[in-house]
């Protein structure tokens, strides 16, 4: 599971399931109070919530896919909008009930560009659950690799230009290996709490081993 990157293995994985149900009974707190639940999805794909429809279908919910490109939706529960993680500077504070976001904050940039986007989910909703690979775990969930994220720059520009890696396609260059390189930036539990210092930071195991980190506020 840690290695593919077949569609099913991506979106229908065990882990996935079991962090979604966690999602879901904050979004049913909500329900409980309000009726309904506005959640804003953080860069966020129809594809991982139709993953789990059997878990949401008759749920009340209302949610905006915030991505760098809009695209087309059909199904009148979602919008998608066009957004920077980093400025949601479209929505007001408190637009939203709930803010999801699932492997995202490691790919907006720099410390500085991830501590904006965490400002920014807390901003736009009382509520929140993000989720992010740790560092620490040996399997790089990107580039599928073991290790490799603890390697030396120099030894990752090299291996990225002699093969594909995980969701990576073979660097032709220099220049497309440091873009593929630079392209995640892995988090700890001391970096997420201080992201997120209000919030419970859980640890998704496998074994005694930290596979991701869940910032929790509800």
């Amino acid at each position: 599971m840690f290695l593919s990157v077949e569609p099913d293995a991506v979106y229908k994985n065990e882990f996935r399931r079991r962090r979604f149900v966690l999602f879901l009974a904050i979004a049913d707190e909500v329900l409980s109070a309000r009726g309904s639940c506005r959640i804003l999805d953080v860069g966020g794909r129809l594809e991982h919530w139709t993953a789990f429809a059997d878990l949401w279908a008759g749920k009340p919910l209302q949610v905006t896919l915030a991505n760098l490109e809009a695209v087309p939706v059909d199904d009148p529960r979602f919008s998608s909008v066009a957004a920077d993680a980093r400025a949601l500077t479209a929505f007001a504070d408190g637009s939203f009930d709930l803010v999801y976001s699932n492997s995202v904050i490691e790919h907006v940039g720099t410390w500085m560009d991830q501590k904006r986007m965490a400002a920014e989910v807390r901003r736009v909703a009382p509520r929140h659950f993000v989720q992010t690979p740790n560092y620490w775990f040996p399997v790089e969930p990107h580039f599928r690799l073991p290790f490799i994220h603890w390697l030396p720059e120099p030894w990752r520009l090299s291996i990225v230009q002699r093969r594909a890696c995980g969701f990576y396609p073979r660097a032709a260059d220099i220049d497309q290996a440091y873009g593929i390189v630079d392209d995640a930036r892995l988090l700890t539990f001391d970096a997420m709490r201080s992201l997120f210092p209000n919030s419970e930071i859980v640890r998704e195991r496998v074994g005694f081993l930290t596979k991701s980190l869940i910032a929790i506020h509800h």
